[in-house]
């Protein structure tokens, strides 16, 4: 097998863009109104990722840990940060809470995997560690941010029950029990169904990468097979420290649901 890299001119890649015009047009033609966040989509798309290219060929070269952490710690803010868009939560303070417990459950993970499993020396070293990081941050994102929505969305739908627990005697956790069990078990079922059809239904990204760049097969399964793990394990990790944690601050000091009903949040 030879590992030589089929290079992809620039040409090449304009012409990739057929794909986002038929799309457009699809939407057109639909009335869908697609077109802008198409465009907007794909201009961000090759901006992001060039110069992510860029800025990760000069830590390379660079070889230093600091320059490596600091990118790992900017990836993750902006995990929270996007995580912070897609809720419209008012009432309740998240993002510090899910910033620290992202950052801390995706190190731990991060570390782990390069540091003991692919024990890669140093463990910072970039051509591993920025990868797979990023594979943990960008999957594990999607699961906080459904857990923490799923969450939101029981409590005050529940909030009835919750109280009537409460006047009986239970405290927040024991009121709470049943909705954080759907939160964490929503963001964490996709990562499940992920290793139940990967290699069957399809070929995941890092294991495709390698292929492509000349990789033995079999080489490329084991890398692949430490990624679906690590990514439900951080998965889990970070889903069960953001969820509890944000569950006490959704109740007072006293004890009592400070969520509002949704028609009450709407109204103010």
């Amino acid at each position: 097998m030879t590992s030589q890299v089929i290079q992809i001119s620039n040409w090449q890649l304009v012409f990739g863009l057929v794909f986002i015009l038929t799309a457009g047009i699809l939407s057109m033609l639909h009335a869908l109104r697609l077109e802008k966040d198409l465009l907007i989509g794909t201009v961000r798309t090759f901006v992001q990722l060039f110069a992510l290219g860029y800025l990760l060929k000069i830590i390379f070269t660079l070889e230093s840990a600091w320059w490596v952490m600091a990118l790992f710690f900017c990836m993750t803010l902006f995990a929270a940060w996007t995580i912070r868009g897609r809720i419209k939560e008012k009432q309740i303070a998240f993002f510090m809470p899910i910033f620290f417990s992202m950052l801390l459950s995706y190190f731990l993970v991060s570390y782990l995997v390069t540091a003991v499993i692919v024990g890669a020396k140093p463990w910072w070293q970039p051509q591993y560690f920025i990868p797979l990081s990023g594979m943990v941050i960008g999957n594990a994102m999607n699961a906080i941010a459904v857990s923490l929505e799923r969450l939101f969305g029981e409590l005050r739908k529940r909030r009835n029950e919750i109280e009537i627990m409460l006047c009986l005697g239970a405290d927040h956790r024991e009121a709470s029990h049943d909705m954080v069990q759907t939160a964490i078990k929503a963001g964490m079922i996709p990562s499940i169904n992920s290793m139940m059809a990967v290699g069957l239904v399809f070929i995941p990204g890092m294991m495709t990468g390698q292929i492509l760049a000349g990789s033995d097969p079999l080489v490329a399964i084991r890398y692949q097979i430490v990624v679906m793990v690590m990514i439900v394990g951080a998965t889990a990790l970070g889903t069960f420290l953001v969820i509890y944690l944000m569950r006490r601050r959704c109740f007072g000091d006293a004890g009592q649901l400070l969520l509002r009903p949704e028609q009450q949040t709407r109204g103010k």
